[in-house]
């Protein structure tokens, strides 16, 4: 008897120790030294932290992966300036997102017809309360279990890496003031409504149309972009139109922080530490290898021998494709996906724009453009409801039996390419009103020198004719003097 009498003493403190646990566990103890509204209930830490991280890899897709990616393409003496193009685009997109931009693609409703939403408001998301707040967005009063501010820097990357792709179509030849001026304009009229329509609930989402990570919002846009700016702009020099890649070491470095930097582009978007967001980073990489070795092939079959360009090229389309269905779609229909943006694309780039006669630097609309409509489209095909279950549970392709989610996909790719086509090049004509859209073939005949007083390599300097000489020759000249 009286062990049981003991037994039972120490059994009341046990319950109550476990019941004192229960009402703490649900703030994680490193956390538990924080003043209460820093873990408020709707706060998901690992959702939070995941999002945070993913943003961060975006962000490292543009600085430094497509800055230096851009940089070894193009020739070397512009390859400070192409760099400084990715570089300024990210940090002004910044700026006007916080302005106006993000509550543009993602804010209350500015404008809605018949219940579709068309804007949002374009205020700033810049009030300490707001961006505390629990994260609720577009027309539809979306809600994610993290802050407001977790969710505003997730997209600015995303905003920011779009005119970072499109400037890769008016490399080596664009008036860096003008690029300048078009940059947060550009993200806050072009971007901004699109991403509204197909990322926050608007009206094409409303209609049915789906772009899981920005197949369309994204790639699009860019490739789209990149097509009118290129013939807004116009060429580069007759002596210079053609790919010159001076340094595959750059190009190798950046392919690969874009590349892993993807998981998180395409990991992030169900907005946390989901099921579906590691079925979307399997499927990336998948997709992008498929990708890679069919562009490898192309180019083998046709001239004769794959290439390192070649082979990020093909990486590149993969990732693009892939973006819109990452989430949506198995395996089987990754690898399909791989090898369609390993090929098509690849036939739009030496078949396609040729035929085009715009010069379009590295070939955006085709790697970016072409691959994102490839990859929208093949997401009304494959998209799986074994699947999208764990993200979109109304979502099924025609695979499945939903036959008119391809036609629904194409208005969608239809609506993006027309609208960012007349919108980009009608603002760069606006803007080439005021300043000249195009270096002058004096400062092009010099390159970076001339536009930011700079060098890729100090071995060598530009002089005013456009020649290169020996940094050494240069100093007994001056030593000279």
């Amino acid at each position: 008897m009286f062990k049981k009498i003991m037994l039972g003493l120490l059994f009341v403190p046990l319950v109550l120790g476990l019941a004192v646990f229960a009402q703490t566990s649900s703030v994680p103890a490193n956390l538990q030294d924080y003043p209460p509204a820093s873990v408020p209930s709707w706060l998901d830490t690992g959702s939070n932290a995941w999002m945070l991280t993913a943003a961060t890899f975006v962000g490292l897709q543009s600085v430094p992966g497509v800055a230096l990616y851009y940089a070894g393409l193009s020739k070397k003496k512009y390859s400070i300036n192409s760099a400084m193009m990715v570089f300024y685009a990210f940090a002004a997109v910044l700026v006007i997102w916080m302005i106006a931009g993000y509550n543009f693609g993602f804010g209350k409703p500015l404008l809605e017809i018949n219940g579709f939403g068309i804007l949002g408001t374009p205020t700033p998301a810049t009030p300490g309360s707001y961006e505390a707040a629990q994260t609720t967005y577009g027309p539809t009063n979306s809600q994610l279990d993290i802050p407001t501010s977790t969710y505003i820097f997730f997209q600015f990357v995303f905003a920011a890496i779009t005119p970072v792709l499109l400037a890769g179509g008016v490399l080596e030849r664009m008036n860096f003031k003008a690029w300048m001026v078009f940059v947060p304009l550009w993200s806050l009229l072009v971007y901004s409504p699109v991403a509204y329509w197909l990322f926050a609930g608007g009206w094409l989402n409303q209609l049915g149309a789906v772009d899981f990570s920005g197949g369309y919002v994204i790639h699009v846009d860019a490739g789209i972009g990149a097509l009118a700016a290129a013939l807004a702009v116009g060429p580069r020099l007759a002596s210079e139109r053609k790919l010159e890649a001076h340094s595959l070491p750059l190009i190798l470095a950046g392919a690969g922080l874009i590349w892993l930097g993807w998981d998180g582009f395409n990991g992030g978007d169900p907005g946390g530490a989901t099921v579906d967001a590691g079925i979307a980073v399997l499927n990336t990489n998948v997709a992008t290898a498929v990708s890679a070795i069919t562009w490898m092939l192309m180019d083998m079959k046709f001239f004769g021998k794959p290439s390192l360009v070649g082979a990020t090229s093909g990486a590149i389309t993969g990732l693009v494709a892939i973006t819109p269905a990452a989430g949506y779609v198995n395996g089987v229909g990754a690898i399909l996906i791989g090898i369609a943006s390993g090929s098509l694309p690849w036939l739009a780039l030496y078949k396609l724009e040729p035929k085009l006669k715009i010069d379009d630097t590295l070939g955006v609309f085709s790697t970016h453009g072409i691959a994102g409509i490839v990859g929208g489209i093949l997401t009304g095909v494959f998209a799986d409801p074994n699947v999208t279950k764990y993200i979109d549970p109304a979502l099924v392709g025609a695979l499945y039996g939903n036959i008119a989610q391809v036609g629904i996909q194409a208005l969608g790719a239809l609506v993006v390419f027309v609208y960012d086509f007349a919108v980009t090049y009608g603002l760069l004509k606006l803007i080439g009103l005021f300043i000249p859209l195009r270096s002058p073939p004096e400062v092009l005949a010099i390159g970076d020198y001339a536009m930011h007083g700079e060098k890729a390599y100090a071995e060598t300097v530009v002089t005013q004719e456009g020649e290169e000489k020996p940094v050494t020759e240069e100093a007994e000249k001056e030593k000279k003097e």
